[in-house]
């Protein structure tokens, strides 16, 4: 079996090890996640920060410990993701709810607040040495059934979560993906300044 390949990033300004180390693989061992480190990646999505502290989140952990959440995350997922992801030891449903408990009114930030938990929860992953992959490809309405999810709440994302594996062990035309260099755009195209398009200083280090 292949070894894995140093994915940590290159970036253009120094970050914490955790943001350099970050990435979503595919490929993962069966290795069991203790319960304290699926803890520690719970709490640091609960510490993440939302709008009004409303915290707008709710989550749905299966693990190989219990099957049946497990199974059930995984009949919400498409057959692509199926294919790989049934091999992390832990599958996280994330929720999103729309409206602020205090007054009822629409909370246009929840699934922005509910991103920075998601955030979180991979950077604190990678802080244990832990990989994290989340995932658009599920189909919401049946995780809604599936889970009996309450009116105002919606399905956002699916995380699987366990340790990194090797390539060798997905399908062919997944395995080029796990060990291409890492890129992004360079911070000119999105960071600005004065009006839109204009690059801001930071963005060059000359």
């Amino acid at each position: 079996m292949s070894q894995q390949t140093n994915r940590t990033a290159n970036t253009s300004y120094p970050v914490m090890n955790a943001v350099a180390k970050r990435w979503s693989p595919r490929a993962f061992t069966e290795r069991d996640v203790s319960k304290q480190d699926v803890g520690s990646i719970l709490e640091a999505a609960r510490w993440a920060a939302s709008c009004f502290n409303e915290q707008p989140w709710a989550f749905i952990v299966g693990t190989k410990d219990d099957p049946e959440t497990y199974d059930r995350i995984m009949s919400t997922m498409g057959e692509f993701n199926q294919a790989w992801a049934g091999n992390a030891p832990v599958l996280i449903l994330a929720a999103a709810k729309a409206t602020f408990a205090l007054d009822g009114r629409d909370n246009a930030h929840a699934v922005y607040d509910l991103g920075q938990a998601v955030s979180a929860l991979a950077l604190q992953a990678t802080e244990l040495g832990l990989a994290a992959h989340q995932m658009a490809g599920f189909d919401p309405d049946k995780a809604r059934d599936v889970f009996g999810i309450p009116e105002g709440w919606s399905a956002v994302t699916v995380t699987a979560v366990g340790y990194e594996g090797s390539p060798d062990t997905l399908p062919e035309s997944l395995q080029a993906a796990e060990t291409t260099p890492r890129e992004r755009k360079p911070l000119s195209e999105f960071v600005f300044r004065g009006t839109w398009g204009t690059p801001a200083a930071v963005t060059s280090k000359a």
